[in-house]
């Protein structure tokens, strides 16, 4: 990513496309300036347009001949749907050895290689801590994507947060299941966890910042490698108190981890779904 030609073309400057681009800028270990960096969208964000205007990155509605030419790596993060339109017309002009990244969800590699044939590629899928840089990506590559071309897409994913590597892309629709569609699940868990405080008589902002501050320091203990979540569970626990009065509820029958266990099933249905019909 140092080398004087280096340039990355991100089509499609929207919430997650601005927030890579603010993790590549922000970041010196992901090798990309304002000088080698092109935001390509007709109707960029809020946050697109203030990153052009602080970093004085260029900002497109479209993508002409001497920038696809120059672009050695081309990040797609436009709307699943129009993945194949986007990316099709760009196919003569873009350098046949450009590395192609598609965050688009769903949207399998096959349809990327459709698109813009006899390229290596990767497809990955952030979630939507990414845009704080906190997030977790997972990325698989295609057989024309070598180590280098993995190294590059591997750093700059890193902006927004882990990532991980597959090489079987089934698997993707369960990864978008757990990991792209969790924090839906966590935010829900919040807002019913506020709820049930407000039922017992808790005012309702008071329950909103006990719900939202343990959810979030319980994460931080995740994170700090405190304990695996089971180690933790039991450590909050103490036989016959509060807290094993409530996970007797939560843990009876099939409970709470048989509504995730379904949860997570449904999303990896429907991602099967959405990917098979973007193939078709």
């Amino acid at each position: 990513m140092s080398s004087q030609n280096s340039h990355v073309v991100l089509i499609g400057a929207g919430r997650m496309g601005a927030a890579l681009a603010a993790g590549w800028l922000r970041r010196k270990s992901s090798g990309v300036t304002a000088d080698t960096l092109t935001l390509i969208d007709p109707r960029p964000s809020d946050a697109a347009q203030a990153l052009a205007e602080e970093f004085g990155v260029t900002l497109a509605a479209a993508a002409d001949e001497t920038t696809l030419k120059r672009a050695d790596t081309l990040v797609a993060a436009v709307k699943p749907a129009l993945t194949p339109e986007v990316l099709a017309p760009l196919a003569e002009g873009l350098s046949p050895n450009a590395l192609v990244i598609s965050i688009a969800a769903g949207v399998p590699l096959r349809v990327v290689e459709s698109a813009l044939p006899d390229r290596p590629a990767v497809r990955a899928m952030p979630n939507t801590p990414a845009s704080i840089g906190k997030g977790v990506s997972v990325c698989i590559a295609n057989d024309r994507a070598g180590p280098a071309e993995r190294r590059r897409a591997d750093r700059l994913m890193k902006a927004a947060g882990v990532v991980e590597w597959i090489e079987d892309e089934r698997l993707m629709d369960a990864v978008t299941a757990v990991s792209g569609s969790g924090p839906a699940y966590l935010f829900l868990f919040c807002e019913a966890l506020a709820a049930a405080g407000e039922a017992e008589g808790l005012p309702p902002e008071l329950a909103r910042k006990l719900a939202q501050a343990t959810i979030s320091g319980a994460a931080a203990m995740l994170e700090a490698g405190v304990g695996d979540p089971g180690e933790l569970r039991r450590m909050v626990t103490s036989p016959g108190g509060t807290t094993q009065a409530g996970l007797d509820v939560l843990m009876g029958g099939a409970g709470l981890p048989g509504l995730i266990r379904n949860a997570v099933a449904a999303a990896e249905r429907r991602g099967r779904q959405i990917g098979a019909a973007s193939g078709s």
